[in-house]
């Protein structure tokens, strides 16, 4: 299936705040608002910025409703999810992208709203998976902010670069971009809103998880047979990771490595991408080029 990419964006042009996932204040969204302005842009909130439904935007039926009505806009040329959370897979499946097909629009963000970059690429649609408003002036982040203008106006990208780390397994590799929080892929499994992994370069990440947590997530991706065809995996940030009074034994990279090694891809750790200030824009549905060598990694 073709990806379809929604055009850049342009100075003047209006775009729209949403919370599809956690409660978000609106005077939360005013150092972002400050940055989109900034870039030109005109800038509306959405109707589920400011209410709460214990710890959601307001209830599931206010959030569809909000993003369903950004989706349908022809006049709102991207969408950018508030804050992630929990939440937006209560939403996904009652959304219908009639409208939005027409008129395509970047949908930006990242941790539980891997849900919707899944939900989209498997329908052949772009996004960005990028910081979210809530952290746009987030202390060491100017360069993911500033790789995110970038691509949403189309400019050039050099790519993402990480240094050489003992676990990389060299080699190259290119495919369309598919990932995001390896928690929300393990739950999209068997879902409408699993994309495939079959031929692409999976980039992953997560946030305050057991580290007998990672493991089982990505057992279960293994024996579901999703890693089998990768051609390359990219891995982020895993921070803020628990353990039990007795230890797992093993770190995440480690972790990793345990189910990496049963196959041939390439694999570089350390790349700027996930819950750290530095969190790097990657455009999901993208085709990129992965190289891994004694000298560290590269995606591009």
């Amino acid at each position: 299936m073709p990806i379809i990419f929604p055009p850049p964006l342009q100075a003047g042009q209006r775009v729209a705040l949403v919370a599809p996932a956690r409660h978000v204040p609106a005077a939360d969204l005013a150092p972002a608002l400050d940055v989109l302005t900034s870039w030109g842009l005109e800038v509306t909130l959405g109707e589920s910025i400011g209410p709460a439904h214990h710890q959601f935007a307001g209830d599931d039926a206010l959030r569809r409703r909000d993003f369903q009505r950004q989706l349908d806009d022809p006049s709102s040329r991207a969408i950018f999810c508030a804050r992630g959370g929990y939440g937006t897979a209560r939403i996904v499946d009652g959304l219908a992208f009639t409208a939005f097909a027409r008129h395509p629009k970047w949908v930006v963000g990242f941790s539980d709203i891997t849900v919707l970059h899944c939900h989209l690429l498997r329908r052949g649609f772009a996004s960005l998976h990028a910081p979210v408003p809530v952290l746009f002036r987030q202390p060491g982040g100017e360069a993911a902010l500033e790789s995110l203008r970038r691509a949403l106006f189309g400019e050039a990208d050099a790519g993402l670069a990480a240094p050489p780390h003992p676990l990389n397994r060299p080699g190259t590799a290119t495919g369309e971009l598919v990932g995001g929080n390896l928690s929300l892929l393990h739950t999209l499994t068997g879902t409408g809103s699993q994309a495939s992994f079959a031929g692409r370069i999976l980039f992953i990440e997560d946030l305050d998880e057991y580290r007998y947590h990672l493991d089982r997530m990505l057992l279960h991706l293994h024996r579901s047979g999703q890693l089998a065809g990768l051609a390359g995996l990219v891995v982020g940030h895993f921070s803020q990771l628990r353990d039990n009074a007795v230890p797992f034994g093993q770190s995440a990279e480690e972790i990793i490595d345990s189910y990496a090694r049963l196959y041939s891809f390439p694999v570089g750790y350390g790349f700027p991408v996930g819950h750290e200030a530095d969190n790097r824009a990657l455009v999901v549905g993208r085709t990129a080029r992965l190289t891994v060598d004694a000298g560290g990694s590269w995606l591009k």
